[in-house]
């Protein structure tokens, strides 16, 4: 290990789906410092319209670590953790302007917008809805938070549009 990797820095930790809160709370009780973002939303359920409040980014939380193999081992041993987000040289950390930022956005009272980043193409799987399980090929955007969705049989497509929240890419090891 380089020295670089002994200073403490914010990563982002990725999570299984929906484990956001159960990968923070396991983390905060080993003493890890830990950020998950959340955000203020109406709830797209029919039955009920309250405000509940959602991970900015689902999927994700940041950790601060030095990333010694004792501490790197703790963290991704963590319940509901995946891995630590990187590429072939190993995690990559988040400037800490970076995090200090998004915890001045998520304290605020203010609306936080957020966008999607699925590119034409990209493999994703319905979670939530009454396409859940379904997994296809994202096509485009559709209008007021929607996405089209195609789907492979048969040598023959059939496209699906879902709210673009119920819609997440699948992960790289299912694709």
């Amino acid at each position: 290990m380089t020295e670089n990797q002994l200073i403490p820095s914010w990563y982002v930790l990725h999570t299984k789906s929906r484990f956001e809160n159960v990968v923070h709370d396991g983390l905060f009780k080993k003493s890890v410092d830990v950020f998950l973002p959340k955000i203020t939303v109406q709830s797209k359920r029919k039955d009920r319209r309250k405000m509940i409040r959602v991970p900015l980014f689902p999927g994700y939380v940041f950790v601060k670590s030095d990333l010694s193999p004792n501490h790197h081992l703790e963290i991704v041993k963590t319940a509901g953790a995946v891995k630590l987000v990187g590429n072939n040289q190993g995690p990559i950390s988040v400037p800490d302007n970076t995090v200090a930022s998004l915890k001045i956005m998520v304290a605020s009272d203010q609306p936080v917008e957020t966008g999607f980043q699925f590119n034409k193409g990209d493999r994703v799987v319905v979670i939530m809805g009454p396409f859940s399980g379904v997994i296809g090929i994202f096509d485009r955007y559709g209008s007021q938070g929607r996405i089209v969705v195609h789907i492979d049989a048969l040598g023959q497509f059939a496209a699906v549009e879902v709210d673009a929240e119920d819609v997440e890419k699948v992960p790289a090891i299912m694709s």
